[in-house]
């Protein structure tokens, strides 16, 4: 099926002159094409000039975008029928600025491709944590039923990108964060799962209730037709969700007390009054997990009355069975001279690492930095005293990370290379203890994004094992 025209997608107001694209990351480029397809007439923009941006420009320029990279058209932006800012954009950046100076209106890539994507059936997926594994479940879990069925969003591939497939797909699992709800006026899912709140973006956001308030967004559309899944053990999150209209599903890894949750009496993860497969059957470590296929589970088998079936129950039950962990997050990388070497490069905020520290059970080389994002770093200090033997800051952030837990365990300061960290937690590492990347920051000081930070982590540490061998 052909992209939609812009008239019939789009309000009119947003088509009654050029359309500017602010960022070229992935959902850029993405919502660029899409746009121009459409019959748009499309200027982008980017501040950066590194190899995603010249590559959007290679893809972009042939189809008839006008590409600039390198800065921005402040004037031309100010003109512009609509402008379509990418999620890493900043409020406050200057082409987010002379919009809305000149009263232009601002949404993101999301909301454009909702536009396209009237019809679409979708489970969204918001939280501070365990999105992308709740989300990448989701997923699974769909296509186990037969479905033709994609992840999107912030998961990585781009929303738009699925509005530019010639066949839509059945479902869609889509995964947001705070800034792209922010502006998706028209976010209206089959079902909705909140898997938990916690301070988070605080170099983006004044204060941890704005970061909230973007959040909330995903409910923007409630009414008595909507079906939400939230955490039943998570204080902030059922106090977000006091009041929403719909119907309203809650999880617990620790409670009876819920449509979904463990009974540890039977070891069984039991979904709206049923056993659906046991403990040990799920191979995802640590309750986090339990309790993000529990929301995945209830999202799936609530989105329609055909997946409350016994058949329909007993291949859900299967897909979880055969689910795994994903890349990035407390993934194994490698076990060499006897030191186990983790990945969880995902890990973008103090709330996420205190979760993989907790699963941590041998002494364990913690690296810990980046880009600093407001939140301190104290929150770690008793699981840190628990197993850690020595933190090793770097980056952007090493000096807060060294006022905030010197005194809870060593903390030593790292020169600005991966090489120069992993090279020091691997001479300090004795055999039989663990190498932990759990950043708590962002990667953008020295890495263009997590599943970089990741693969570097994991090539330098498979060729120090080597050397070693």
């Amino acid at each position: 099926m052909p992209v939609r025209s812009l008239t019939e997608a789009l309000p009119a107001a947003w088509t009654r002159g050029e359309i500017s694209v602010i960022g070229l990351a992935r959902s850029g480029r993405a919502v660029a094409e899409l746009l121009r397809r459409a019959g748009a007439d499309v200027y982008a923009s980017d501040a950066g000039a590194g190899h995603a941006v010249l590559r959007a420009t290679l893809h972009l320029e042939p189809i008839g975008v006008d590409v600039e990279h390198g800065g921005h058209d402040l004037a031309r932006i100010a003109r512009s029928a609509l402008v379509v800012a990418s999620p890493g954009v900043p409020a406050d950046a200057p082409p987010m600025r002379a919009a809305r100076d000149a009263g232009v209106p601002i949404v993101g890539e999301l909301e454009i491709a909702l536009q396209f994507l009237p019809h679409q059936r979708y489970i969204a997926i918001t939280g501070t944590n365990g999105k992308t594994t709740t989300t990448s479940l989701v997923h699974q879990l769909l296509q186990g039923l037969g479905y033709d069925a994609v992840a999107a969003g912030n998961i990585g591939t781009p929303l738009s990108e699925v509005a530019l497939r010639e066949r839509q797909p059945d479902w869609v699992a889509l995964e947001t964060s705070s800034f792209q709800l922010h502006d998706a006026a028209s976010i209206a899912p089959a079902v909705g799962i909140l898997t938990n709140l916690s301070a988070n973006h605080l170099d983006r956001y004044d204060g941890v209730d704005a970061y909230f308030a973007d959040k909330r967004q995903l409910f923007r559309n409630a009414d008595e037709r909507s079906v939400w899944v939230s955490n039943a053990d998570d204080a902030a999150t059922q106090d977000m969700v006091q009041g929403i209209p719909g119907r309203h599903l809650r999880f617990s890894a620790s409670s009876n007390a819920a449509d979904g949750f463990f009974d540890r009496a039977t070891n069984s993860l039991v979904v709206l009054g049923a056993p659906l497969i046991r403990r040990d059957e799920l191979v995802l470590i640590g309750d986090h997990n339990v309790a993000n296929a529990l929301a995945a589970a209830l999202a799936v088998i609530s989105a329609d009355a055909l997946h409350a079936s016994p058949a329909s129950r007993s291949r859900i039950a299967d897909t979880l069975r055969s689910f795994r962990a994903l890349e990035h997050r407390i993934e194994p990388a490698g076990r060499y001279q006897d030191v186990d070497w983790i990945n969880d490069s995902k890990s973008t905020n103090v709330a996420s690492t205190l979760v993989a520290l907790r699963g941590m059970h041998q002494p364990t080389v913690l690296l810990l930095g980046g880009r600093h994002k407001g939140e301190p770093y104290d929150a770690l200090a008793d699981e840190l005293r628990r197993t850690v033997k020595l933190v090793l800051a770097y980056g952007e952030a090493a000096p807060t990370i060294v006022h905030d837990l010197s005194g809870a365990v060593p903390v030593e300061t790292l020169g600005s290379t991966c090489e120069d960290v992993l090279a020091r937690a691997g001479a300090v590492a004795q055999p039989g203890d663990a190498v932990l990347l759990s950043p708590a920051c962002s990667s953008y000081d020295m890495f263009d994004n997590y599943e970089e930070r990741g693969r570097v982590f994991k090539q330098l540490a498979a060729a120090m094992g080597g050397a070693g061998a």
